[in-house]
């Protein structure tokens, strides 16, 4: 292998683990988001993820954004407002469901 191939696998190899990692912490991110929405709703975590990804959507907003606000809010005590009325439409559909009777 050359020279010029070897530095192209190893940029290649390099660009990969930056993805990588960029990937494992947007992933606890995200995992943390969920246990604060647990907290907050009393969801289990599969609806929690539902409620992260209905806030993204709602929003406009990258699922690791609206993850990093939310595991931010009970530190700071302050949410973007869009994102706490998703949060609360989100949580309220959920929770008490369509009919206002619960799911």
């Amino acid at each position: 292998m050359s020279d010029d191939a070897e530095r192209r696998t190893f940029a290649a190899l390099q660009a990969e683990i930056a993805q990588l990692r960029h990937a494992v912490t947007a992933h606890a991110t995200v995992d943390q988001a969920v246990g604060v929405v647990i907290a907050h709703s009393g969801v289990t975590p599969e609806t929690a993820r539902e409620i992260l990804r209905d806030v993204a959507h709602r929003t406009d907003t990258k699922l690791r954004e609206v993850a990093e606000h939310i595991r931010q809010w009970p530190h700071c005590g302050w949410l973007p407002e869009e994102v706490r009325t998703a949060l609360t439409a989100a949580v309220h559909a959920r929770v008490e469901g369509p009919s206002g009777t619960g799911t």
